[in-house]
């Protein structure tokens, strides 16, 4: 398997017809988008793999760290810079950031991997609390542009949520403060026991406060150093990363998507899949990579050939992954929406399920992992087939399902509203099912509610849940409200006939 580095998740037309040739000459005419925001290639030869790379380079794109114990692919709200609750773009300092850690010798034999995530917004698109570090957008009192830091955060065999370390972190700091957290990590990490390594043991271990005293002490040394960043080029980022020019629709009606008043599947793919952009004549588009009968986050070298054009002609040539494994076209003047779900709609790529119970995200699995103890995209197919009417889907509202083949948790099943483990019971696939988790500011792990399944009953055990959301629902609530409201214990009864389930 070849991965290859999505820096932030950002994409150019050019880099995503280099990503189709990739696939069509060297692969099996596809490619999988994880929830890393890394494309993957499952069927490389090791041969061809310079020559792979040799072809990455002519569009600045490389598959450096996307492995090992270092700093991973900096991840990133796959909104920012448009959305409309945002308080300012981090990207420009995810850039610095990426510049900063790529071939860092201090930091590339790390304990163990570590991953950092940005989100821009007053709400967290980006999962933060999930990651090794998490940064959150911020403005003091006196107006200046900083972060909330949260470190510790993670999911695999132990998931923990990131805590917050620094309420306000001046952006100039930024490496600063990133330097000294590694430093600290570097020097008290385990490196006896690779299940132990990840610097959310250590933080747990030395508890937030103590791990926030070795850090401290730490940025006090580094602080004002040669790796703070300068205003100048904090505004020299900014302006690589400024907004397109929208004058040509800035007089067009914000309206002009009325064919969603008289055609029922397009009024269903706006509804879902156009969020709602800084710029009110334009939208924020996501592409499904979620149909019935594709693995989830795959995409043919077709696809991707077609949305490099659609990038291109409607939404200045840019393209975002998301961490659920669907792709955005940032800027999409309002006016053209229904000619480009026509298009989307013809290659498969304009499922109304964002946010829905069949946009699952899922990791390969044992079709393709060496490391899974069960497949994963035949359980999402499955479930997919089972809750396939659009009438039922939309009525049951937002749901997050996520599926991981093993304990590492790629899918991030510990996310999702119902989360799905591929576990390994006397050498047979099973899978356990947890409920509860959330992203964003409310973050949340899912807990397992009880022993696992074998494949063939996931399906029935999955409607069971849903059953008991739809008899105790409120008036517009979705799936985790309801289930905060009363409890993990209905479910268990629905799925195990008991009262208490025990878990494997």
């Amino acid at each position: 398997m070849l991965r290859v580095a999505i820096p932030y998740g950002v994409l150019s037309s050019q880099q995503m017809r280099m990503l189709a040739h990739i696939a069509r000459t060297y692969d099996r005419g596809y490619g999988h988008f994880t929830t890393r925001c890394n494309v993957q290639f499952n069927w490389v030869r090791l041969n061809e793999a310079p020559d792979i790379l040799a072809e990455l380079a002519t569009v600045q794109m490389h598959a450096i760290q996307t492995s090992g114990n270092c700093i991973r692919n900096i991840t990133c709200d796959a909104f920012a810079g448009v959305a409309e609750d945002e308080v300012f773009d981090p990207r420009p300092y995810c850039e610095i950031a990426r510049q900063w850690s790529t071939l860092a010798p201090e930091f590339m034999f790390l304990p163990r991997k570590f991953k950092i995530a940005f989100a821009g917004g007053t709400e967290d698109r980006a999962a933060i609390r999930f990651y090794d570090i998490g940064v959150r957008a911020k403005v003091s009192k006196d107006g200046k542009r900083g972060f909330e830091v949260f470190v510790g955060g993670g999911m695999g065999r132990t998931p923990l949520l990131g805590q917050s370390v620094k309420d306000f972190l001046p952006g100039n700091e930024l490496l600063n403060y990133f330097e000294a957290i590694l430093r600290v990590y570097n020097r008290y990490g385990r490196r006896d026991n690779k299940y132990k390594a990840r610097i959310k043991i250590l933080v747990k271990d030395l508890t937030l406060e103590g791990f926030s005293s070795e850090l401290e002490a730490e940025w006090a040394y580094l602080r004002g150093g040669p790796n703070t960043i300068p205003d100048e080029t904090i505004s020299a980022m900014e302006e690589l990363f400024a907004p397109p020019t929208y004058n040509e629709f800035e007089t067009s009606n914000p309206n002009s998507d009325s064919p969603a008043t008289t055609n029922r599947q397009f009024a269903r793919w706006v509804s879902r899949s156009v969020s709602p952009h800084r710029h009110p004549n334009y939208g924020i588009v996501t592409l499904s990579l979620k149909k019935t009968g594709i693995p989830p986050g795959d995409a043919t070298a077709t696809q991707m050939d077609v949305i490099a054009d659609l990038a291109e002609r409607f939404s200045f040539g840019e393209v975002r992954v998301t961490h659920e494994q669907n792709l955005v076209l940032p800027h999409v003047p309002r006016k053209y929406l229904f000619e480009l779900w026509t298009i989307a709609a013809s290659q498969g790529l304009a499922t109304p399920n964002i946010g829905l119970l069949t946009d699952v995200v899922c990791c390969p699995g044992g079709d393709f992992c060496s490391l899974a103890n069960a497949k994963s995209i035949p359980i999402a197919e499955s479930i997919q087939q089972r809750f396939e009417d659009l009438d039922y889907l939309f009525d049951l509202g937002p749901l997050e399902l996520n599926i991981s083949g093993c304990v590492n948790s790629c899918g991030h099943h510990h996310l999702g509203h119902i989360g799905i483990l591929g576990v390994d019971k006397n050498n047979e696939e099973w899978y356990q099912i947890t409920l509860g988790g959330r992203e964003g500011n409310n973050s949340s792990i899912g807990k397992v509610i009880g022993p696992s399944f074998a494949a063939r009953d996931v399906p029935d055990v999955i409607e069971k849940i849903i059953g008991v959301y739809v008899a105790n629902r409120h008036d517009e609530e979705i799936f985790i409200d309801t289930f905060i409201r009363i409890g993990v214990e209905p479910f268990k009864f629905a799925v195990y006939g008991v009262k208490h389930g025990t878990a494997n």
